[in-house]
């Protein structure tokens, strides 16, 4: 190959250097021109807008707005968003996680007192603050706040917090029962038993207490029902004999019953009282001269308090245990009514109706006149814990002066209030169950009302029985009574309507319910029917002329297989041969 001439060789020489010159110049970045004297130094590159907020959001204040930064080609990231921001996010997720203090708007608490704001708040207004956030749905679905607000609506109130994994269900499940309780109640749902005897029994008397029944019959006997465990096999309570010896037991006068006693009255004066707790012997018993016109026992104590001709006469346990008097009362006239007043420390108290005059007795003190009008008498009465309901009668057709409801307070000794203007007498009335500020009355005019005593006035008036009320309760919606006439009317209390209705062949003399279990007793008058025979056991007594307890329960659900009634409840222990001692289910139109 020739050799190239130096003149040649050293102009290319130049040019490669200048090439290469250019692409190192092409390569490095471009530098940034030395800041001249008097100018302000330039502002860093804009970050991304989510990275601004975690920075402000972890400083605990408001990022500061930014212009927008500017655009980048796809796929290109921007310098440190790969490490930086991942730091930044996560942790803005662990502090979210946290519970330990709870965000208020742009305030921060500890957990323990937004929990105590939160226990002023509804169920609705928790569920729309769980809707807010995930910290503060954990915080609204917290044990306490639904454990409180069950307590509040009077469900479980015998459990405590730890009973139940999650009250806010138990709370949704007691309203869902509640619900079809009620609804069972308007359409006459469920299961419907009679409380069986032995044949050739006259019911005289029946008393209920938180679903223990307790009844005394023609013979003597007196029984108790348990309707909370459906136990048909009612024990006999065993009665003491009489002053006349051994021999038939004269009939059953009264019988009351409350959470720990239960007492009987005979015809011949003898008084029982047996514990539920110890057995079927009695633990007490007294003896009056004459048979008793009144018997009572305190709902929640250990008094009893009876009235035999003109005297009164109150029995209660000692601190020790043992039975003693307190106190006998000698009254002007033959008592009609008697009454305990309930809730009462120390001695016992009554209240006694004899004729037109209301005496209120204390132990180990003088009798005092509550009440006293010449010609006006008492029709009925009630006694609740400070106060006292009785109606009176007045001769309407010459003085032009309605019959009343009267209210005492038993503390003050004063008249309350007057309700009611009837032209018929009130012949029941119950104070003591139903809800505060309310009263509820049957009267002879065949009507049902329900009183306001705070505007003293009647805010409900219904009317459905052929004959006069006997026996009325109420609770917050509906109203239950019983006609001479063996009519059973259950009312819708806002609506002023009749639910439904049953019927048997004697009046209606006892009705309690609670929120799923009713019982009624039609007890006959005559105890003593014609075509039996003189011994008791007389099988060919007809059922007419027996009475009935019925025990009606709601609690069962209305789809289930459990509920269809049976046709025949009889137990078919009784003589052969006679068909009329068949029970048979009722309502019939249901079988």
């Amino acid at each position: 190959m020739a050799a190239v001439p130096a003149e040649r060789e050293r102009p290319r020489r130049r040019e490669e250097r200048a090439g290469g010159a250019k692409r190192r110049r092409r390569d490095e970045p471009p530098q940034e021109p030395p800041e001249r004297p008097g100018e302000s130094p330039r502002e860093p590159p804009a970050e991304p807008g989510y990275l601004a907020l975690a920075r402000g959001l972890l400083a605990g204040s408001a990022p500061a707005r930014r212009s927008p930064a500017p655009a980048r080609p796809a796929g290109e990231p921007a310098d440190g968003e790969a490490g930086d921001g991942d730091d930044l996010l996560g942790q803005l997720i662990r502090d979210l996680n946290e519970i330990n203090e709870v965000p208020f708007f742009d305030v921060q608490l500890p957990y323990e007192l937004a929990l105590k704001i939160f226990q002023y708040l509804g169920k609705a207004e928790l569920g729309r603050c769980a809707q807010v956030s995930r910290t503060w749905k954990i915080l609204a679905e917290d044990e306490v706040l639904w454990y409180r607000l069950c307590q509040e609506e009077g469900y479980l109130l015998d459990m405590s917090i730890s009973d139940h994994s999650c009250w806010k269900l138990a709370l949704k499940n007691c309203r869902a029962r509640e619900h079809m309780l009620k609804t069972n109640w308007k359409n006459r749902v469920g299961a419907v038993s009679q409380l069986h005897y032995e044949p050739g029994r006259v019911l005289c008397d029946v008393h209920c207490c938180d679903g223990v029944v307790m009844a005394g019959y023609s013979s003597g006997e007196v029984k108790l029902w348990d309707t909370r465990t459906w136990d048909y096999r009612a024990p006999v309570l065993a009665a003491v004999a009489g002053p006349g010896g051994a021999g038939a037991l004269p009939h059953v006068s009264f019988v009351r019953i409350n959470s720990s006693l239960a007492v009987a009255a005979h015809e011949d004066g003898t008084v029982s009282v047996w514990s539920l707790l110890l057995g079927q012997e009695p633990i007490h018993h007294f003896q009056h001269n004459q048979h008793l016109q009144a018997l009572a026992l305190a709902p929640g104590g250990a008094a009893v308090a009876t009235a035999s001709g003109f005297q009164v006469r109150l029995e209660s346990p000692d601190d020790r245990g043992f039975w003693q008097t307190p106190g006998t009362f000698e009254i002007q006239k033959l008592v009609n009514f008697l009454n305990l007043v309930p809730d009462v420390r120390g001695s016992p108290v009554a209240v006694a109706a004899a004729e037109d005059i209301v005496y209120l007795l204390k132990a180990e003190a003088p009798g005092r006149i509550l009440h006293s009008v010449y010609g006006q008498p008492v029709t009925c009465l009630d006694v609740a814990a400070h106060e006292a309901a009785f109606g009176i009668k007045t001769f309407g057709w010459l003085l032009n002066e309605p019959n009343q409801i009267l209210l005492y307070n038993l503390e003050t000794n004063q008249c309350v209030t007057k309700v009611g203007n009837s032209m018929g007498a009130f012949s029941c009335v119950n104070l003591h169950s139903s809800p505060p500020n309310m009263l509820v009355a049957g009267n002879k005019d065949r009507r049902v009302r329900v009183f306001d005593l705070r505007r003293g006035e009647a805010v409900c008036c219904v009317q459905g029985h052929q004959l006069g009320v006997c026996s009325v309760q109420m609770d917050e919606w509906k109203v239950v009574s019983g006609g001479e006439e063996g009519l059973l009317c259950v009312w819708d209390q806002r609506m002023a309507t009749k639910l439904w209705e049953m019927h048997a062949r004697h009046p209606v003399r006892h009705v309690w319910f609670d929120s799923h279990i009713l019982i009624t007793a039609n007890i006959p008058e005559e105890k003593n029917p014609r075509g039996s025979s003189i011994t008791e056991d007389d099988p060919s007594l007809h059922r007419k002329y027996r009475g009935v307890i019925y025990s009606y329960d709601f609690s069962v659900d209305q789809l289930a297989v459990d509920s269809v009634l049976p046709i025949c409840r009889s137990s078919y222990d009784e003589v052969s041969g006679y068909s009329y001692n068949i029970g048979l289910a009722v309502p019939y139109d249901s079988i």
